[in-house]
């Protein structure tokens, strides 16, 4: 999708993306291994190009496939891009994009078990999609997948509604990301010989909220087993977010604002943000929509946090009510395992705020639901440490045994790495990387600084 300047309207109140370069239409190499006559992924200006009417299908169901051969920031592990059927949360049917991923090796007697792998905030815009990256938007994350890979797990990992493919990304709407966590999984199952049906959802931060959220989607996917959810320091407390981020002063905080408003206009037509934003913050909207999070930062130098986000007190309430109704993730009971992980020193997610998610599960008649904890630990590092806790869930509920496993310091780095470049036959199409990914603001904490 290539959409210049202002703020326009695409099917949500405001639906914008940055203008990434003009290239003509390419497809990646074709090779789904269970489904050769799929037709290959194509790929302009960073969205996936998505069959025009989308004819209704199961969700789950693939729409195209593509090899990408070995993936050297993945432990070599072999990578495919897939598009597939989900479910938005107004009952759409949408395309959704997303990696497959196979460890190396012969697959285990009941083949191998599944990790719908969720991801933090990246952006909203379609080059931020994790997919169009060699590690899948950020080192830390590579490493938490080579981990997993290696501990003898296939890897889904979903882009998410609209992050990659045409429409504005819905973000933070719960039951959008949830069902293409789940989706992905059956979508694998069709593409990918030796998948055993027991799968597991994880995820980090933005991630973390959608894996607890596919926790309870998981019956979508009847045939499968679900073992249990892992939700590392999950993102939550969202009707606090716009409050916060005006009160904070901090214009770098606007961009998970914005983010939020933009996902909550994809999902709620009553958001206008085209009227509630004016010319001039809409302006500023559409600048920070179409970059991804780290290139945000630069749009936002020196931007007064009340201009951007001009709202009354009332509707500033009222905001929130709708984004906590479409995004916490603790207002329903989770019937399945859950092991919620966080960082004693996190400044992105609060551990009080975690500690309250946990709490309100267990209320809500949750039967089983674990957390751990890890002093000093931050936003990002608690991947590396928790790493062991996370294996021992999974081989308790019906993953893998845990064979030797030692904590591991985070890769904080984005690495130059980070440029996937889909095979083509007439070259290569290189794919700008997105920004990190950490997720709430530290002045919704009260203290520090992001």
């Amino acid at each position: 999708m290539r959409i210049s300047g202002g703020v326009l309207a695409a099917g949500t109140a405001l639906a914008v993306a940055a203008a990434a370069g003009a290239c003509a239409p390419q497809a990646a190499r074709s090779a789904g291994p269970a489904d050769p006559a799929l037709p290959a992924v194509q790929v302009t200006d960073h969205t996936y190009t998505v069959p025009q009417p989308l004819a209704p299908a199961a969700p789950g169901t693939p729409i195209a496939v593509s090899a990408q051969g070995p993936a050297p920031q993945l432990g070599n592990a072999r990578r495919w891009t897939v598009l597939y059927h989900s479910t938005a949360s107004r009952g759409t049917d949408t395309a959704v994009s997303g990696t497959l991923l196979l460890p190396n090796g012969t697959p285990p007697h009941g083949g191998w078990p599944v990790v719908s792998w969720a991801h933090g905030t990246t952006g909203v815009a379609d080059k931020c999609a994790p997919s169009h990256t060699a590690n899948l938007g950020y080192n830390a994350y590579a490493q938490e997948l080579r981990a997993l890979l290696g501990a003898g797990y296939a890897v889904a990992a979903t882009d998410y509604a609209g992050l990659g493919t045409p429409g504005m990304h819905t973000y933070l709407v719960g039951p959008d990301e949830g069902n293409a966590v789940v989706d992905i999984v059956t979508a694998a199952r069709r593409l990918l010989p030796g998948l055993a049906p027991t799968w597991f959802a994880i995820g980090h931060s933005q991630g973390g909220q959608a894996a607890l959220f596919a926790a309870n989607s998981a019956r979508r996917a009847p045939d499968l087993r679900f073992g249990g959810a892992v939700a590392l320091a999950p993102a939550s407390h969202l009707e606090t977010m716009l409050p916060g981020v005006i009160a904070s002063h901090e214009s770098s905080e606007l961009s998970f604002a914005l983010y939020s408003l933009a996902g909550l206009s994809a999902t709620d037509p009553s958001v206008d943000l085209r009227r509630m934003l004016g010319p001039v913050a809409g302006r500023t909207a559409a600048r920070v929509l179409g970059e991804c999070l780290k290139s945000s930062y630069g749009v936002l130098k020196g931007v007064s946090t009340e201009q951007t986000l001009p709202l009354s007190p009332d509707q500033l309430r009222e905001l929130g009510a709708k984004m906590g109704a479409y995004g916490d993730p603790d207002r329903t009971a989770v019937k399945s395992p859950v092991l919620v992980v966080q960082g004693g020193a996190d400044q992105d997610v609060p551990p009080q705020w975690t500690a309250e998610v946990v709490g309100h599960l267990r209320a809500l008649g949750s039967p089983s639901v674990t957390d751990r904890t890890y002093p000093g630990a931050d936003h990002d590092q608690v991947l590396g440490q928790s790493i062991c806790d996370l294996l021992a869930f999974m081989a308790e509920h019906g993953g893998r045994p845990v064979g030797g496993c030692a904590p591991y310091h985070t890769d904080l780095g984005l690495g130059h790495e980070s440029l996937l470049r889909h095979r083509t036959p007439r070259g290569t199409l290189a794919v700008q990387r997105p920004g990190t990914m950490t997720f709430l603001p530290a002045s919704l904490r009260g203290t520090g600084t992001e």
